[in-house]
């Protein structure tokens, strides 16, 4: 057992671990496992061995249990081992003894050594930015999942599958994910983000849409030393005659107190607000032939207009958007939108690996942009991906000397692949290719099994 282990630990630290090595060393895992004081019997499928699975399963096309574990099978295949067992029930049982913590806690640490390389030059007016936004995920129907994160409530039950709400934090320079919130579907998106502002760090400003530019928020982010560029929420009305005027389309207003207590605030909470705070409004205009013209009102707590101008506000919410592919990608290019786990432990496990994952994509990006003078978030992350599936057989066979020039010349062939820049871009969401004509699921499939049976 214990030469069979290390075998795979060797094949893995090979080909996982050289692409990684900036972000998530083996020295930082075995850390984490010790600090959190995991112990473990002596199997083929330890937690370190268990972790890069797992990993390389996320970034697979193929996100079998069975085809980890035959990757597993054809990492000991040449050597004169005993080959394990097809069956993937040892690799599942690993899985679900890896504590949640440590996930958490890997997940953490890959965000913050992203961050540790942003340097001055790519700062925004001196300041990192963050990007809020919410978004759901899908799982397979099982009891426990239902129980936990339960279907919409406009479904009949047994024809619609449990989903959990996900909030997370973007880093708007690196991409990577910094933080994670999971909660149930109907939770609002301004419930997460109030469990994400402890992960802001001082001098951080937070972009968002206008679900989270409530009062109360904005008191919380400036008492943590950070600032919000938020877009006006429609139920405050936008008056052109208040406010003091400090630049064209731009003014200095002042919101008091709301009587009642909101939502989600706990009356001491409330009481702790002040009467009344000052926040910038900016407004402007979107002209389209044809179309209405519409006014986009941003609230933010920069008020320093000689330090922040009213134009660089603007195109920074305009990098908004940044958020809504971060997620395209974890859901669409890794899959993350229709998980696989059948208990909502493991299914939260899932995700921190997603993001894990996403975050180590993310990392292997910056290395490369950084290395040959290229926006790292230019750089195409399923072309990352791509490159780095089909490098891993290459950088686990290879001698020490020789992976070091693979790696290199992965880190060039990443910066080929250049997503264009497309301002404005507009795509209507369709589809061209028409669906098998099968009826939609109306009824519990047993229910619609007994009818086949009687007829």
């Amino acid at each position: 057992m214990t030469l069979r282990v290390q075998i795979l630990k060797d094949k893995f630290s090979q080909s996982l671990g050289l692409p990684f090595k900036e972000i998530l060393p083996e020295s930082i895992i075995k850390q984490a496992i010790s600090e959190l004081k995991i112990k473990y019997k002596k199997r083929l499928f330890d937690p370190l061995i268990t972790l890069w699975t797992f990993l390389s399963q996320v970034l697979d096309n193929d996100k079998t249990c069975h085809n980890a574990v035959s990757k597993v099978i054809a990492h000991l295949a040449e050597e004169e081992v005993e080959i394990p067992s097809t069956d993937t029930s040892a690799y599942c049982q690993a899985r679900a003894r890896l504590p949640e913590k440590l996930l958490e806690k890997l997940f953490n640490y890959s965000a913050q050594s992203l961050e540790e390389k942003v340097n001055q030059g790519n700062l925004w007016c001196g300041r990192n930015v963050k990007v809020i936004d919410g978004s759901t995920v899908s799982m397979p129907d099982t009891v426990e999942n239902q129980k936990e994160y339960p279907q919409p409530s406009t479904q009949q039950e047994g024809c619609g599958f449990p989903i959990a709400k996900i909030g997370v934090i973007f880093s708007l320079i690196t991409g990577a994910a910094v933080a994670l919130c999971i909660d149930v579907l109907n939770t609002h998106d301004i419930k997460l983000a109030r469990k994400l502002y402890s992960f802001l760090k001082p001098n951080d400003v937070l972009l968002g849409d206008r679900a989270f530019c409530a009062y109360a928020d904005m008191v919380t982010i400036t008492k943590l030393g950070c600032d919000a560029v938020f877009r006006k929420h429609q139920s405050r009305t936008t008056t052109m005659r208040k406010g003091k005027i400090i630049g064209d389309c731009d003014k200095l207003v002042t919101w008091h107190k709301p009587k009642k207590c909101p939502n989600g605030l706990s009356k001491d909470e409330f009481d702790a607000l002040p009467k009344s705070i000052t926040v910038r409004e900016i407004y402007y205009y979107i002209v389209i032939p044809g179309f209405r013209t519409q006014t986009i009102s941003l609230i933010t707590t920069l008020l320093e207009q000689n330090i922040y101008p009213t134009l660089k506000i603007v195109r920074l919410y305009y990098q908004r958007w940044q958020v809504e592919l971060d997620l395209k990608h974890l859901k669409t290019t890794l899959d993350m939108d229709v998980l696989r786990c059948k208990t909502p432990s493991m299914v939260r496990k899932e995700i921190h690996v997603y993001l894990l994952a996403y975050n180590l994509l993310r990392s292997l990006m910056w290395s490369a942009g950084t290395t040959y003078n290229t926006p790292p978030l230019r750089l195409s992350l399923q072309g990352t991906r791509h490159h780095l599936i089909n490098f891993f057989p290459k950088l686990e066979a290879a001698s020490s000397q020789k992976r070091l020039r693979l790696y290199r010349t992965l880190l060039k062939i990443i910066v080929h692949k250049i997503v264009p820049e497309r301002p404005a871009r507009n795509e209507p969401r369709v589809i061209k290719r028409r669906p098998k004509a099968y009826p939609r699921l109306t009824k519990p499939r047993h229910e619609l099994r007994q009818q086949l049976q009687s007829a």
